[in-house]
């Protein structure tokens, strides 16, 4: 956002500061500066003239000889005996009489200042010496012309610096765009200078015609409808015909005006709609009416606000043709589209030379539609900036009144009907209520509220106070104060940041207690990390495909309508899917055996929390080998399941799985070989752990020897917190073991044997000691499928003596015993 501060100057009603103070400030106050330019540097030694004399040059055919009146200000240059100065110039309008810009001899040409200095002196041109030039608006970087001199206004005198007639002895403070992304106003020059006068403490005053617009006076002569068919983005549109303008270059005042802050001159209509979209951020469009009512189905111009038609095109204003984006504006008459709205006008309805009546809209669109049809079209233009930004509707009225102001000054324009105003803006901004104390609580100071009611008057809202509260209404072009934070940020940056207090807050030092789920969300990792695991972090969305091949069904997952890509369809149920995803690929890549887990959190459209998903944490877990082995792998999840409840100091205890679960997370295990995992002495449970289907390894290239587990995290941590330590002193003296063999039917589950044999050794070991029991294998004879034999190795360890076989041996005749009463078994 370009600044002008001579611009400023006009519109505040103190002296500003130094040009280096004002940056300063508004760097600390308002946003970050990234430039500031000096432009009266390339125009030192430019003169205000009047050419005096002026007659064609002997040999030549285009050039002229003329004498120049610079009041005698410039210093070392060939004179006449009547003070004139001779200058030869090919500009074909120059004559005697003009007011134009002289540039002698040792002075840069401007429009060369920047990027190669061509400096210019006194040399003969056909024989005749020319003292410098006599200056183009190119030559001046004042506009892309070259076919004629700039003719100055008649108010100018000879001798005059250019620089002091038109203000040229300017700085642009250049401020970061990405700074006012929420102050559409600050986007005009009217915006900064009332925001300037605020961070000095000094009261602004809006120009009349902006604060208290008058309406405008219709008149006569061209007929004009508009119809808008999209209000949802497109809340205010303005529009009125005006007639008999005489195009024309704009007034040097203006040229210069607009070049200051980086806009090109093109003549005066275009101009006017330019300056007033920089005065007060609010873009302008003019139509040439007669192109557009040309293009309309009947008598007069009709313009219809709408979306694309299926295939249109459009030819925009810098001859690029495109097809609009589906939910772009278009600004269209009733046969065919004139205007990306909000973008670019359409070139079919460009005002030129030969326009005579003219369009001029100015309406309010929707920022975040500008954005993507600017992003989709790779179009992005001064009115793009600010579009986008979200200009308030309630200045459309204001604006288009002054702009009619100007045509009817500077193109002679005569308002040609009604202003057509079709209106779905609110009237007013919300007024927002918030105490003193909120307001200092959060800055750190002590202000009252006549002290916070002067800082926002002076940016010209609406204040009402008392001694502990005030209600503050913003003024009508400002879009970003809704809630009392709002009001806190606005009298912090009025005030000064950087005068608030340097203090330290008063905080308990009380430590904060720790998230007991993260807690064990730690230990999870250091156990299976222990074990020999590896961590992986996989995308919580998943492609469908994915679902399908471990049999989750897709019903049941939530679907992505934004999808990141599309291989990230769904949310998943758990991280079980994309663990085996990950098998086959680390297989693959060289690791015969390998360990996985994830801790995750899972979500499915049959639990919710209200209206939103439930969340469900889970830790899950992968085992695979390429390695022939054995033993079941089965065994080796439970294992890591084992250790891992072991180190969280839970007890658990396993179930077959005697019918269907319909959970999506236990779709991917074969039931036939996998246990349900409880807490022990009928606890809650806790998940699944086993083999996978043959189809779900089959689909995603399984070695044969794999199996995982899946358990609820939030059950686990109920368990883990409900157990007291497990720590144990090691025995001193050396520790018993034997092995038991037990023959029992093929339909006793080894769980159930397991648990009268632990508890059996429970109930009858000697006082003082402790022992362990561990399975060392499960056989089954060929000739006797009905039976099958289960060994286990049996430890035992006293705190006070050492043990003897026979100790040992009567123990494990007891286990005998109750196992033969209980499970029908025969020790072996």
């Amino acid at each position: 956002m370009k600044v002008s501060v001579n611009w400023l100057r006009e519109y505040v009603s103190f002296e500003l500061p130094a040009t280096a103070e004002l940056v300063e400030r508004i760097g600390a106050q308002l946003g970050a500066v990234e430039e500031v330019i000096d432009v009266g540097t390339k125009y030192v030694g430019a003169v205000v003239v009047k050419v005096a004399e002026c007659e064609k040059l002997e040999n030549s055919d285009h050039l002229n000889l003329c004498f120049v009146d610079d009041d005698g200000v410039t210093q070392n240059v060939n004179r006449r005996e009547d003070g004139l100065v001779q200058v030869v110039c090919g500009a074909p309008n120059v004559k005697a009489g003009l007011m134009v810009v002289w540039l002698p001899p040792g002075v840069t040409v401007p429009s060369t200042y920047d990027h190669d200095p061509f400096v210019l002196e006194a040399r003969e041109l056909r024989g005749t010496v020319s003292n410098g030039m006599l200056a183009s608006p190119k030559e001046l970087a004042l506009g892309d012309s070259h076919e004629g001199l700039l003719l100055l206004d008649g108010d100018v005198t000879p001798g005059t610096s250019l620089t002091e007639a038109y203000k040229l002895d300017d700085h642009i403070i250049d401020i970061e765009n990405k700074m006012f992304t929420h102050r559409p106003d600050c986007f005009g020059q009217l915006g900064v200078a009332r925001e300037v006068a605020g961070i000095f403490g000094q009261q602004f005053t809006s120009p009349k015609w902006y604060a208290t617009p008058g309406a405008i006076t219709a008149g006569d002569g061209l007929s004009l409808t508009v119809k808008n068919e999209v209000s949802k983005d497109v809340p205010r549109f303005m529009a009125v015909a005006l007639k008999n303008v005489t195009i024309a270059p704009s007034p040097v005042w203006l040229q210069t005006q607009l070049s200051r802050v980086g806009v090109r001159p093109i003549n005066n209509v275009v101009d006017v709609t330019n300056y007033i979209m920089l005065l007060t951020g609010q873009p302008l469009h003019a139509y040439d009416y007669d192109k557009v009512a040309g293009l309309s189905g009947g008598d007069g111009a009709a313009i219809v606000v709408r979306y694309p038609a299926a295939d249109e095109q459009i030819e925009l204003l810098s001859g690029k043709t495109i097809k609009p984006r589906q939910e772009a504006i278009m600004i269209a008459t009733d046969k065919q589209a004139i205007g990306l709205g909000g973008v670019m006008g359409g070139g079919n309805t460009e005002v030129d030379q030969n326009t005579k009546n003219i369009i001029v809209e100015c309406a309010s669109f929707d920022m975040y539609s500008i954005r993507r049809t600017s992003m989709a079209h790779g179009l992005f233009t001064d009115a793009v900036t600010r579009f986008n930004k979200g200009q308030s509707p309630l200045q459309n009225p204001a604006v288009l009144s002054q702009a009619v102001t100007m045509l009817q000054e500077l193109a002679q324009a005569e308002v040609a009907g009604e202003v057509t105003d079709d209106n779905h803006a609110p009237s007013e901004q919300p007024s927002v209520k918030v105490d003193a104390d909120f307001v200092n609580q959060r800055l750190g100071l002590t202000l009252s509220t006549t002290d916070m009611a002067t800082l926002l008057s002076n940016v010209e809202f609406t204040v009402e106070h008392d001694e502990q509260s005030l209600t503050a209404q913003a003024p009508f072009w400002r879009t970003d104060i809704e809630i009392r934070e709002d009001i806190v940020e606005e009298v912090g940056r009025l005030y000064g940041f950087d005068k608030l207090p340097l203090e330290l807050p008063k905080r308990d030092i009380t430590p904060a207690p720790q998230d007991p789920l993260l807690q064990q969300k730690s230990k999870i990792r250091g156990s299976l990390a222990k074990a020999g695991a590896n961590e992986v972090l996989t995308y919580s969305f998943v492609h469908g495909n994915l679902l399908d091949k471990v049999g989750q069904p897709r019903d049941k997952a939530f679907k992505l309508s934004n999808a990141l890509s599309p291989d990230l369809q769904y949310y998943r149920f758990h991280a079980l899917p994309s663990l085996l995803d990950k098998v086959h690929p680390n297989s693959k890549a060289g690791h015969d055996t390998f360990a996985l887990f994830e801790l995750s959190k899972g979500h499915d459209t049959t639990a919710m929390n209200g209206d939103a998903p439930a969340e469900i944490e889970y830790v899950d877990f992968v085992y695979a080998s390429k390695t022939v082995r054995a033993d079941a792998a089965f065994y080796q999840a439970r294992r890591y399941l084992d250790a891992l409840a072991y180190d969280l100091g839970v007890s658990l205890s396993y179930a077959p799985i005697t019918k269907d679960l319909p959970l999506p997370a236990a779709a991917a295990y074969d039931q036939a070989r996998s246990a349900l995992v409880s807490v022990a002495n009928g606890g809650p449970l806790l998940g699944i752990v086993g083999e996978f289907k043959p189809g779900v390894t089959k689909q995603l290239k399984l070695p044969k020897y794999c199996a995982g587990f899946t358990v609820d995290q939030t059950e686990l941590l109920t368990a883990s917190s409900a157990t007291t330590s497990r720590y144990h002193e090691l025995p001193r003296f050396p520790k018993v073991e034997q092995d038991i063999c037990l023959k029992v039917a093929s339909t006793v589950l080894f769980g159930e044997l397991h648990g009268v044999v632990t508890q059996t050794l429970t109930d009858n070991k000697p006082e003082n000691t402790t022992f362990t029991v561990s399975p060392l294998d499960i056989y089954q004879r060929e000739e006797d499928p009905e039976h099958r034999q289960i060994t286990f190795r049996v430890g035992l360890a006293s705190f006070e003596r050492t043990l003897t076989d026979q100790e040992m041996t009567g123990l494990l005749q007891r286990v005998a015993d109750k196992a033969a009463e209980t499970c029908k078994a025969e020790r072996i």
